[in-house]
């Protein structure tokens, strides 16, 4: 079942637990804290509104609209740590499947934008006018379709399924093998920002 169907699918708590997963997974683009998302995880185990932590998360950060001028946003780790802004930004306060779902799919392609952008094998990709990329684009693989996505854009993908089938069969039993899913991915972002801005390149999977 590709990611689309897996989406649409979903419960509220899935739905939040996978948008939720792919700004976590990306926060090394904002240098934020390991630990500024965690206490929304909490939120989804005890099933208690995240209003409180999602507007402490967004101070913390600031706005996309403020840190445009700090961040290039004409280059690749520019537009995705804007990419990643924006999905903290545009989470719903009510946690609803309706008020949700729009939102962890945009999350979805969001994400895969942002491996997209950072993959070596990639280096940011066509620009507006240079046509489709060979490889689908940063949504390719999100219908379950035969697209052959480079390797950081495909670990993403196999991420964000496994998020949505956990809590789909396991419901919140699932949350804590999601968080370990964000923490690894987290920590395979951080290394690829980190080869980058010493101006190297490597594998990232």
């Amino acid at each position: 079942m590709g990611l689309v169907e897996l989406i649409a699918q979903a419960d509220a708590r899935g739905l939040a637990a996978s948008g939720l997963a792919c700004l976590d997974r990306c926060l090394p683009l904002l240098d934020g804290d390991d630990e500024l998302v965690r206490p929304l995880w909490g939120s989804l185990a005890d099933d208690s509104d995240w209003g409180g932590s999602l507007t402490r998360a967004r101070d913390t950060l600031g706005s996309a609209e403020s840190a445009q001028s700090r961040e290039s946003a004409g280059s690749a780790d520019g537009e995705a740590a804007l990419l990643t802004r924006r999905m903290l930004e545009t989470a719903p306060d009510a946690r609803t499947a309706d008020a949700l779902r729009p939102w962890a799919d945009a999350c979805s392609s969001a994400s895969l934008r942002v491996h997209r952008l950072l993959d070596p094998a990639v280096d940011g990709g066509p620009g507006p006018d240079d046509g489709p990329a060979p490889d689908g684009g940063p949504d390719a693989g999100r219908a379950g379709g035969a697209a052959d996505p480079p390797p950081l854009v495909a670990a993403e993908l196999r991420r964000q399924t496994a998020v949505l089938e956990l809590l789909a069969e396991h419901g919140v039993q699932g949350l804590r093998r999601a968080l370990d899913i964000s923490v690894e991915g987290r920590r395979v972002l951080r290394a690829v920002v980190s080869r980058r801005a010493r101006g190297t390149v490597g594998p990232g999977v």
